[in-house]
């Protein structure tokens, strides 16, 4: 991780000219006063069943032992209500069309709903960074490039669509780390395959000492390396995900142990597959959305009050097996949680004369996190 590790296909086509205003520093200093340091409502709702945020979970639980997976500081709590398919019509404001789609197709479907705790905490630099980037950062290229922004949110209080989707492909994941991610094909039989993927990321963009003028035009370095089923092993991606795409389009490389070659990868992105994923995830499906935003129309929905999953970490805690969490039809929703929370909502439509897989994608971007 000290060299060049590599870029994720992940943050997005950018590019030069900026277009949007800086927000003015009175109303910069809003953040940390009605609204939380990264421009989220401070205050909770008149009904009391989302909590105002305080600082979010800052301390380890007692549960937390040192060098072990953070344990779950709710674990005591029991459900609030559960949404079936029986009662889901009572539900369907607080719920996205993919979510009540999922009840009307599976009569197994359920979704356990907890009390509502806003945990996010980052460290206080990152706070102060978001803070500068509010009447410094600036998006140009036609929503594809980002300037003047490092370390913390580029936009706190964003005021588009694109903005808001800047927030998400930067927000603050720690200065960079390796992962296993895990990938399941489910059969309508139930059964499954499963590829592991080494993923070693460095987040360029969130080093204690970013700025927007040494970032040398990179947000994200990415290095993703199969490591079963054994027909796969071996297979690399790197990618090195730039902040402005007009300037410098995304860098990315694959190397394919069948034909022992590494080449410039162009097609790591859109809506082309992603790695060993059976087709069923495209590149730009990463982490939610990643990549270049140009094949959209973006539209700010609003801001609305909605049933997500959130602070999972039974689902999350390593001790279930795959095989206990995959099922038929969808996860098993006994291991999930799901809270209130306010939410962003962005819309986006294919433009004319270009293409996706998907035509239309709506995405739920959580206020504080």
């Amino acid at each position: 991780m000290r060299h060049a590790l590599t870029a994720v296909a992940l943050c997005a086509l950018l590019a030069a000219g900026p277009v949007s205003a800086k927000v003015s520093a009175t109303d910069a200093a809003r953040l940390g006063q009605d609204l939380t340091p990264n421009g989220a409502e401070k205050a909770g709702n008149k009904e009391g069943t989302l909590p105002a945020w305080t600082g979010g979970l800052t301390q380890p639980p007692a549960c937390y032992k040192k060098g072990e997976r953070y344990c779950d500081p709710f674990a005591d709590e029991k459900p609030l209500f559960t949404i079936t398919p029986a009662n889901v019509a009572q539900y369907e404001k607080v719920l996205s069309p993919g979510q009540r789609a999922m009840f009307a197709k599976h009569a197994t479907y359920k979704m356990n709903v907890y009390p509502s705790h806003r945990t996010l905490a980052l460290p206080p630099h990152v706070y102060e960074a978001t803070k500068a980037n509010a009447t410094r950062s600036q998006i140009g290229g036609n929503g594809e490039a980002v300037s003047g922004a490092a370390i913390g949110v580029p936009f706190p209080i964003a005021q588009t669509a694109q903005e808001y989707m800047w927030n998400h492909k930067l927000r603050y994941r720690g200065e960079g780390g390796r992962h296993f991610n895990n990938q399941f094909a489910v059969t309508t039989a139930g059964s499954y395959s499963q590829v592991t993927l080494r993923e070693d990321i460095g987040f360029h963009y969130s080093r204690r000492n970013a700025t927007p003028d040494n970032l040398d035009n990179v947000s994200i370095y990415f290095l993703q390396i199969v490591t079963a089923p054994t027909r796969l092993a071996g297979t690399i991606t790197l990618v090195h995900e730039t902040m402005d795409q007009v300037k410098e389009p995304r860098r990315a490389w694959q190397y394919n142990p069948g034909q022992r070659r590494l080449r410039r990868a162009p097609n790591v992105g859109y809506d082309n597959p992603g790695t060993a994923s059976d087709g069923l995830r495209t590149n730009d499906q990463y982490d939610g959305f990643n990549g270049a935003m140009d094949r959209y129309t973006w539209k700010l929905v609003g801001k609305q009050e909605m049933i997500i999953p959130y602070n999972s970490y039974n689902l999350a805690s390593g001790k279930h097996k795959y095989g206990d969490i995959m099922k038929k039809s969808h996860i098993n929703q006994d291991l999930a949680r799901y809270e209130l929370h306010r939410v962003w909502i962005v819309d986006s439509t294919t433009k004319p004369n270009t293409t996706h897989l998907y035509k239309r994608r709506t995405f739920y971007l959580e206020e504080d996190s």
